[in-house]
Formats: structure tokens, sequence, C-alpha cells
């Protein structure tokens, strides 16, 4: 139920959304009679539409988020156990209907677990992450999805696990959890995007993951990205839209208990 709940919240949480709604309900307003506070709310709406576009305003969103974990700065000294990889890799809908392997933005994940995989060769890979439709449905799981990718790609079969029954944060870490039975500190890495890094770490921990190690990708700015970033306006909605959706989601977590703190640190 969160989870549905969650989707069906963001349709109108999400800037993108809640800003053409605002327009549409103005040009309503004008309609009806109502012309000053019409204008009023179509300018507003506007203002804010160009703002999250055009400025820096998703590069503040999303810079203390990707820049609050790092890669270990010393990764040969590393000894992990297994490789945590997060959903978010996989039109599931979309890769059942076509019968092939359709993959999103996130999909550096999985590069990034082959070559991780390459680098530990004793690790074990728990891929996790179930259908991402938002009603329950028959969709192949995003997780045997990524599976087959990574056997693809070179990794024996032998050394990856699914848990293919997750469908957010939350549950990756729950039933991951359940999944491998780490021993105590016992070294895992966790792979997903930098942006949700923080979310991921302190919700893992919460769920009793202790030797839990940030390995962050996906990256949407660096640390000297240019503020306004010569980015498209469909580029900067995009990233408001995805800041937005993980400060509100770290909020939830926190008010629900699901991590240890509000802005998990190192």
């Amino acid at each position: 139920m969160f989870y549905v709940l969650s989707k069906l919240g963001f349709l109108f949480l999400r800037p993108s959304n809640a800003l053409l709604l605002a327009l549409l309900f103005g040009v309503g307003l004008r309609v009806f009679g109502w012309r000053r506070r019409g204008a009023e709310l179509i300018g507003i709406a506007l203002g804010i539409l160009v703002i999250c576009s055009w400025t820096g305003v998703p590069t503040i969103l999303l810079r203390p988020l990707e820049q609050r974990f790092s890669v270990p700065d010393d990764p040969d000294r590393l000894n992990p156990a297994g490789i945590l990889v997060l959903g978010g890799v996989v039109d599931s809908s979309l890769s059942t209907e076509l019968h092939s392997a359709e993959l999103i933005d996130g999909a550096e994940r999985l590069v990034v677990a082959a070559e991780l995989a390459r680098r530990y060769p004793n690790a074990r890979i728990l891929l996790s992450g179930g259908s991402n439709g938002v009603f329950a449905n028959n969709d192949v799981a995003e997780s045997a999805v990524a599976r087959d990718l990574l056997i693809e790609f070179g990794v024996p079969a032998a050394r990856i696990s699914i848990e293919d029954h997750s469908r957010n944060t939350h549950e990756n870490a729950v039933f991951s959890f359940s999944a491998a039975e780490p021993a105590p500190q016992e070294q895992w890495l966790l792979v997903t995007s930098a942006f949700h890094m923080p979310r991921a770490i302190g919700t893992f921990r919460a769920a009793g993951w202790n030797g839990v190690v940030a390995w962050p990708v996906d990256y949407r700015n660096g640390a000297t990205t240019d503020w306004f970033g010569g980015r498209t306006a469909a580029e900067g909605l995009t990233m408001t839209d995805m800041a937005v959706r993980e400060w509100i989601g770290l909020v939830a977590y926190r008010f629900a208990g699901y991590t240890d703190a509000l802005l998990p640190r190192p």
C-alpha cells in the first residue's frame, strides 16, 4: 500500500505535473470569470516552470544528495562478501511486452556491477528489484532481466542471486537482508544512483546491514558542474522532478522509521 500511495501521490507532487495542473487551473479561473486570480496563478506557475527548467535549481537540489557519499578512496583494499545492486535499471512492463531487456536511465548500475564482479571475483552478486508497475501485474521482475544481462556480460550465473519481490527502497533493504543473510559486519558494496544513495544507505542500515559500503554511480552533476548547466528545459524539469522526489522520499522514510537519519552520512 505504501508503494501504491507513494506512486500515485507523487503524480501530483511531481513539479512538472503540479505546474502544468496549476497552469490549467489558472486558465479555468479566467474562463469562469476569476480573470485576475487566474492570471496571477498562470504567472506564478510559468515563473516557477522557467526557474526549474533553465536555472541552477536542479543542480542546487541534486548536488547535496550526489556529493553525500563517494566511491571508496582505495577500492583495492576492499574485500567485499557481496555486491548489492538496486533496481531502477529496467522498464519491466516494456521488457515483458517486447520480450527484451529495455533499460532506463539507471542502467549504469548494471554496467558498474559487471565491472565490480571482475574486480572482486569472490564476491556474491545480489540483484534486488521486482516489477516496477504501480499495481500488481504479471510483468517480469527487474532483477530477472538484470541477471540475464549480467550473464551476457560474462558474469558466472552461479555468482548471481536475485530478490524479485521488492518495489521500493525499503523493500529492497528488508527483502535483500533476508535473501543474503549477511554475517555481522560482513562487507557488502551497495550500487545505486548517486542521488539515491543517502536514502538507500539509511534504509539498509535501518534494516540491519551493518557493513554496507556505498558505491554511487549514475551522476547527473559533478562537483564543478556549471550552476546553469546549459541543459534543455526537458532535462531541467526531469532533474527537478528527480531531486524533489528524493527529498520527499527522505522525509517520508524518516517519518515512517525506514531510515536511521533524515540525511544519512558516511
